[in-house]
This record gives structure tokens, sequence and C-alpha cells, in this order.
């Protein structure tokens, strides 16, 4: 199951409007809920871009301290890349976004060979 947290009636009309387009496309219950938000708490350092962080040369290349949580929760970057590297995107939805990463081709390339390979992984 899935959820979708939202913050005021604005993102929760957004979310049953999203909703609904997807269930009029697909051919299987749409399982996610939608709900509002809590209070969030920060999950322990360890879990902080953890599939990213299975990625050790990765790591290394985009400057990332694994130890720095603040520096890892942080980085827009890390968490693009992480969900990437997780399998959630396409090739294509990667290549629009790479302009704005701002990774050198060595990196593009291997974030290519990872979403090309269409493993996902459930954390």
């Amino acid at each position: 199951m899935s959820v979708i947290f939202y913050h005021d009636a604005e993102q929760k009309e957004l979310a049953e409007r999203s909703m609904k387009i997807i269930e009029a496309t697909s051919k299987r219950t749409i399982q996610t809920k939608i709900l509002p938000a809590g209070i969030f708490y920060d999950a322990e350092d360890y879990h902080q871009k953890y599939i990213l962080q299975q990625h050790p040369w990765l790591v290394d290349k985009i400057d990332l301290d694994t130890m720095n949580v603040e520096e890892m929760n942080n980085s827009y970057v890390a968490a693009r890349l992480n969900g990437y590297i997780a399998g959630y995107g396409t090739p294509a939805n990667f290549e629009q976004e790479l302009p704005s990463l701002k990774l050198s081709e060595e990196v593009a390339n291997y974030v290519r060979r990872q979403v090309a390979s269409g493993r996902r992984y459930d954390c």
C-alpha cells in the first residue's frame, strides 16, 4: 500500500484528481490512500538515501559525505539520484531532468545504465 499525504485542501483535491485519472486508465484497483499529513519524523541516519548509499562510487563522484546526515538529507541531487537508482523514473524522465542535476558525463552514464536495467528496489 502507498499513501499520499496532504497539508491543505488544494493538495487533497490535486491528489484525488490524480487518482481518478490513474484509475480511469488502469486495469488494476489503485490501493493508494490519501490522508492528512501529521507529524513527520526523520528516519534513522542509516536509512537516509539508503539505495544511493549502496552505490559508493556514485556517492563519491557526486562529492557527498555519507557520514554527514544533514548533507545527505538536504541534497536535492542525492534525493533525485536515490529515486532513479531505486527504479523510480524512466530513462526519458532522467534525460529531461539531467541538465538541472549538473552531473558529469561519467556519472550520467552510470545512472543511465542503472535506470535502463529496470531494477526496482522497495525500501
